[in-house]
């Protein structure tokens, strides 16, 4: 489906994005999980050619996109501003990319009351945008999104502003909406929880850079740094040494298969509260 290959990013001569590297499969929700300003949003914005890449490759089913410009990427995207037309209804709104795709008042219609009842907001079409919620608004940004028919959905931080119901009541959406459309999507998130209910894969960023990549319970339970285990979620950092295959502390022994060393070695063992059972 989507494949970044070695993509670098360079912004006022500094680097943003840091030879990242991701593949995104047909049909998959994929977060790019990371801190405000470590360049998530940089590299979604290369992706869609709204800023250059210095060097690497982006590709869409096989189709080279580096070098071509954002309309002709196939690729469509909801920001956390949403970008709504306040002067156009709701329908208007859903309808306003049927417009370059030479459709006829009735297809427009047509399509338009399709994506509404998909989500969820049938009978909308007529409704202004200042008369929505909050999640309402989401809705219809998401339907103006899927209007334009792309292959890739690319989310950045939309759900950001709302509070926890509605954000797992969008997330629900894109569930039902994957399962409905096979759609595949790209989740720009800083909430570790929302990536971890809602994605097949994670890449956990930092600094411009992929941390880590893989299922979430890989980054729950096998974290590959300290920085991804805080990440992740509530830690205990045991300190020890590991010789003969057993991870030793100063009050507890425990028995490993999946560590093996041939001399000692210092290192930290990272166990989450509910893996730990005192009796």
């Amino acid at each position: 489906m989507l494949k970044i290959e070695n993509l670098n990013v360079y912004l006022e001569g500094s680097p943003i994005v840091k030879d990242c590297s991701l593949e995104i499969k047909k049909g998959e929700i994929f977060s790019l999980l990371g801190v405000s300003g470590c360049g998530k949003s940089t590299l979604i914005k290369a992706v869609l050619g709204l800023i250059p890449s210095s060097s690497g490759s982006v590709f869409l089913n096989g189709r080279d996109l580096t070098k071509l410009p954002p309309e002709k990427r196939d690729c469509t995207v909801v920001f956390q501003d949403l970008r709504l037309f306040p002067h156009l209804t709701v329908g208007e709104n859903i309808a306003f990319p049927l417009h370059f795709q030479k459709k006829n008042k009735t297809e427009e219609r047509k399509i338009v009351e399709e994506l509404l009842s998909l989500v969820s907001l049938e009978g909308f079409s007529k409704r202004t945008i200042e008369s929505l919620s909050g999640g309402q608004k989401q809705r219809v940004a998401i339907a103006r999104a899927l209007a334009q028919n792309a292959e890739l959905l690319l989310l950045d931080e939309p759900f950001s502003s709302l509070d926890p119901n509605l954000r797992k009541e969008m997330g629900e959406l894109l569930l039902h909406l994957r399962e409905k459309r096979g759609l595949s999507v790209l989740l720009v998130t800083h909430d570790h929880e929302e990536a971890l209910r809602l994605s097949d894969r994670i890449a956990l960023m930092k600094e411009g850079e992929i941390l880590q990549c893989g299922r979430g319970e890989e980054l729950f339970y096998a974290p590959k740094t300290v920085y991804a285990a805080k990440f992740m979620g509530e830690a205990n950092f045991l300190p020890g040494r590991v010789e003969r295959g057993e991870f030793k502390m100063p009050f507890f022994l425990f028995l490993t298969t999946i560590i093996r060393a041939q001399r000692s070695l210092l290192l930290q063992r990272t166990s989450r509260t509910e893996s730990i059972l005192f009796s």
